[in-house]
């Protein structure tokens, strides 16, 4: 059993005998004395694709589901459809980009470090790694002296996002960037 104030982006409950994933936690702490903290949670049913919004207190259990996990590479897309490797047995797994909502953009062509979550051999979503590494394709030009200065600058990644990064970096520079937070984290 799981605790509704345990719960995070990315796991998979029970709901009703359906497999739910949650989407999104909103968390409202009421400033009255004795009130429970409420989680307004957005699920999203993995057979059918259905959102649902629920809200918990804090002490509400939930069922949890067993995931196995699998090691996988990102491969291709067709249309909407994400296609992933297993790098262990070369078994190959489909999601829509519904599914993988705001992951996508994270996709880039033979993408290792990605974990597939299944259940009962079918996959359910999958976990980017941390960190990605991408090259700038577009920023303004470097201030010199700009190294000792805090200042950041926004720069257009290979894959299309705009992230800021500081001053002193150019365009054909290597970065990392974070996945969960869409943000630079050093210099690769």
């Amino acid at each position: 059993m799981l605790k509704a104030s345990n719960l995070k982006k990315g796991h998979v409950v029970s709901i009703n005998q359906q497999l739910f994933m949650v989407k999104h936690i909103d968390v409202k702490t009421p400033s009255a004395r004795g009130a429970l903290t409420l989680y307004k949670v957005r699920l999203m049913n993995v057979q059918n694709g259905q959102k649902l919004d629920q809200s918990f207190k804090g002490n509400d259990t939930l069922e949890d589901v067993e995931l196995s996990r699998r090691p996988v590479q990102y491969i291709f897309k067709d249309s909407n459809l994400y296609t992933f490797m297993d790098t262990e047995d070369y078994n190959q797994y489909v999601l829509s980009e519904e599914t993988l909502e705001e992951q996508v953009v994270w996709l880039i062509d033979n993408l290792n470090g990605i974990t597939a979550l299944l259940n009962d051999g079918r996959i359910i979503s999958i976990e980017l790694p941390q960190s990605i590494q991408l090259e700038i394709t577009e920023t303004s030009p470097a201030i010199k002296g700009a190294t000792v200065t805090g200042r950041t600058k926004s720069a257009t990644l290979s894959n299309g996002v705009v992230v800021q990064v500081p001053e002193y970096m150019e365009a054909g520079e290597q970065v990392k960037v974070n996945t969960e937070t869409g943000k630079y984290m050093s210099r690769a």
